[in-house]
Formats: C-alpha cells, sequence, structure tokens
C-alpha cells in the first residue's frame, strides 16, 4: 500500500458533521497513532528535502496546519510561522479577510513572520473551497515573501478549492483525495 492509501485508510468520516449532509475527513486518526503520523510527516519531508522545493519557512494555518507545519518545518531544518485567526497574535499584523460559504472570515500574521525573499510553504490538513489557504499566502506576498508551493493532507475537489488554488497560479501539493465521496 502506498503512502497515500495507507494515510486515506486511517482518516475518519464523520457524517453529519457539522451540519447535515456533511461527510467530514477527521485527521485526528493520523495523529493518534506514532507510526502513522510518521507516515504522514515523512510524505511531506521527502518532498520538500529536494533543493528545488525546499523552503526557507514554513506557514501554517490556524489551527491544524500548526500540527503538520511545525513538525514538518522541525525536520527541515527551517522556522514556523503562525497564520492565525483575527485577534489571537500579541505583536503588529497584518490581516486579511475572506469569503466563507455564509459569512466571512479573517487571518492574521505578524509583520515581522517572513522578509522578502523568503520561500515559504503554506500548509493546511485540508482544501475545501480554498478560502483559508488563498487569504495565508495574499498575507505572506503582502511582507514580501514568494508562497512557492500550498500543501495539504486532504483535498476535497467537488469543493472547488483545489481548482480555484491553482487558478491563481499557486502550485499545490496534496496527499489524499477525496473526490466523488
Amino acid at each position: 500500500m502506498d503512502a497515500s492509501a495507507y494515510l486515506k485508510a486511517h482518516i475518519r468520516t464523520v457524517p453529519d458533521w457539522p451540519a447535515p449532509g456533511v461527510q467530514f475527513r477527521d485527521i485526528t486518526p493520523l495523529l493518534q497513532d506514532p507510526r502513522v503520523f510518521r507516515v504522514l510527516i515523512d510524505a511531506f519531508v521527502h518532498r520538500y528535502m529536494t533543493p528545488e522545493l525546499r523552503p526557507t519557512v514554513v506557514a501554517g494555518l490556524d489551527a491544524r496546519g500548526f500540527i503538520i507545519g511545525s513538525v514538518v518545518a522541525y525536520e527541515l531544518g527551517v522556522g514556523f510561522v503562525p497564520i492565525r485567526k483575527k485577534g489571537k497574535l500579541p505583536f503588529t499584523t497584518v490581516e486579511e479577510t475572506y469569503e466563507l460559504e455564509y459569512g466571512s472570515a479573517t487571518v492574521e500574521l505578524h509583520t515581522d513572520a517572513v522578509k522578502t525573499g523568503d520561500r515559504v510553504l503554506l500548509i493546511d490538513d485540508l482544501i475545501a473551497t480554498g478560502g483559508t489557504m488563498m487569504a495565508g499566502a495574499r498575507l505572506l506576498e503582502k511582507l514580501g515573501a514568494t508562497v512557492m508551493e500550498g500543501a495539504a493532507i486532504v483535498d476535497l475537489p467537488e469543493l472547488g478549492g483545489s481548482t480555484r488554488l491553482k487558478a491563481t497560479g499557486l502550485p499545490l501539493f496534496t496527499l489524499v483525495d477525496f473526490a466523488g465521496h
């Protein structure tokens, strides 16, 4: 079994959560088993160890992107920066508001989190509509960094996020695809 199939087999589907008709893809089982967690982290680390894909910093999106991104950054020997929901960071920030299915949300980044010329790997657990990752990429670019790739464990292609992100020119890497489910 390849890494993608192995990881997919360990993702729990919770029907009708948080609303009726939603098939929630729960990644917490990937984190609970040390062997599965290692396969998950190694899949990202092995990809980003190559010189052409090696970032100078990893940025993680609130909140599960913190778990994966910080470990990947540690393994690559680079820094980690959190992109948080509005009001959670204590220092001077830049912010980006984006639209959700019902309403909007805002994410923030410290103004000294990245510098001009940084090559950033932007990581999260899942790509749904793509709004959070796109907002994170815009924040990083406002500070002069280049988002060299967006990465996530799961892609939900039917929600259109990966297509939207790729249409902006952002390269995207995901490990597991839940198309048609």
